[in-house]
């Protein structure tokens, strides 16, 4: 298992996280079982957003013992009201469902609190403005939670949760198809049966989003990284081709400030099936060609960091050159922390030979030799 940094929050997370939401209905027994397979795969980061209590009696039962070696992101607004799930801010049950939290957990504290579902920026703002932030301060200031997180489906909101410096980490949904859209505060537009064949690569404000998140040091934790299944199916994949999960979870992993992915579990089988991607082979992973070849929408022109353009023969990492280049475009002038990184790579733009080799390469025929050149410049 690769343990990727949690943005700045000095913990180190499996590249491959535990989804909780599949072991709800499930019998104690198997939570415990997938659980365990989980640990001995040496996944050590599980989210809890569901505040149905079995499931949380089952899933602290299961690591008892062991309570130490998991990095439990849970989530604050998420509640049981009347026998079924409720979103909300109102206090005194957003109060009560953390407590549960804790109890059914067996716990003291969790690693990482969650602000739990924001899509709407106006709901943002009020959250961040009032009781709601307080309670969560409080709780990290106690040490009931060890750090502030908020969960999110639109890139605008991820945005300002990442521009505010208290907000250490998002949990964010991130897949190929997802990729393609624009912000917006309707989770049902990303699960619409037909995207239509007008898109063309990231959506400009989710490849702002991963950039941000990366220089300001806020870790990305993924949801949704298979779309539900959809991108299994090449009739109801939005690509007209379909995609393994080893491909969805690739894709994910590449995306800048990206630490882990939240996978669900039925079974210990399903758990095998996404470690799977700790041994797959370059020709496995490879989403980039399967995109390129897509019928429908399309990334054609845009770097998706995939890695196809290896090897340079000046000792280029050009997925990382690529990342600095699209972060620095983000700002007016060129921050000294990207000059120092650009500076310190072994090799950089300055030592492109143009002989674009790279680009024979490239499933997106994005023109790297260009790219290198406008990144020489910049960063002069």
């Amino acid at each position: 298992m690769v343990y990727r940094d949690l943005g700045r929050t000095g913990l180190k997370v499996s590249e491959i996280g535990l989804g909780g939401e599949w072991l709800e209905k499930q019998s104690a027994e198997s939570v415990k079982a997938v659980i365990d397979h989980c640990a001995a795969k040496g996944i050590n980061i599980l989210d809890c957003w569901m505040s149905e209590p079995e499931v949380r009696r089952n899933i602290g039962a299961a690591i008892k013992g062991s309570r130490e070696k998991w990095i439990i992101q849970g989530h604050i607004g998420s509640t049981w009201q009347n026998g079924q799930y409720v979103r909300t801010r109102e206090m005194t049950a957003v109060k009560a469902a953390f407590e549960d939290l804790l109890t059914r957990m067996q716990t003291d504290y969790i690693d990482l609190g969650m602000i739990h579902f924001i899509d709407e920026k106006a709901e943002f703002e009020r959250v961040m403005n009032g009781e709601f932030i307080e309670y969560v301060r409080e709780l990290k200031k106690k040490g009931a939670i060890r750090h502030i997180g908020m969960s999110t489906h639109n890139p605008a909101v991820a945005k300002m949760a990442a521009e505010t410096g208290e907000i250490e980490v998002i949990l964010f949904s991130i897949n190929p198809a997802f990729d393609m859209l624009p912000a917006t505060e309707n989770i049902n537009d990303y699960f619409a049966d037909d995207f239509g064949t007008n898109h063309s690569g990231i959506a400009p404000e989710r490849a702002e989003l991963y950039s941000l998140c990366e220089e300001r040091g806020v870790g990305i934790t993924v949801m949704k990284g298979y779309a539900g299944g959809r991108l299994f199916n090449q009739k109801a994949s939005p690509f007209g081709v379909a995609l393994t999960p080893v491909q969805c979870l690739h894709y994910a992993l590449t995306r800048p400030a990206v630490a882990s992915v939240m996978v669900g579990y039925k079974t210990p089988e399903h758990v095998d099936d996404a470690v799977a991607y700790e041994t797959a082979s370059s020709e496995e992973k490879d989403y980039a060609t399967v995109l390129a070849g897509a019928p429908l929408n399309s990334y054609r022109g845009q770097c998706t960091y995939c890695g196809h353009c290896a090897p340079c023969p000046s000792g280029i990492d050009i997925p990382m050159m690529n990342k600095l280049y699209d972060l620095a475009v983000m700002h007016e002038s060129t921050p000294d922390t990207l000059r120092a990184h650009y500076k310190q790579m072994s090799a950089n733009a300055d030592s492109c030979i143009s002989c674009r080799a790279c680009e024979t390469r490239c499933p997106f025929g994005v023109k790297i030799a260009d790219k290198m050149e406008s990144a020489r410049k910049l960063f002069k």
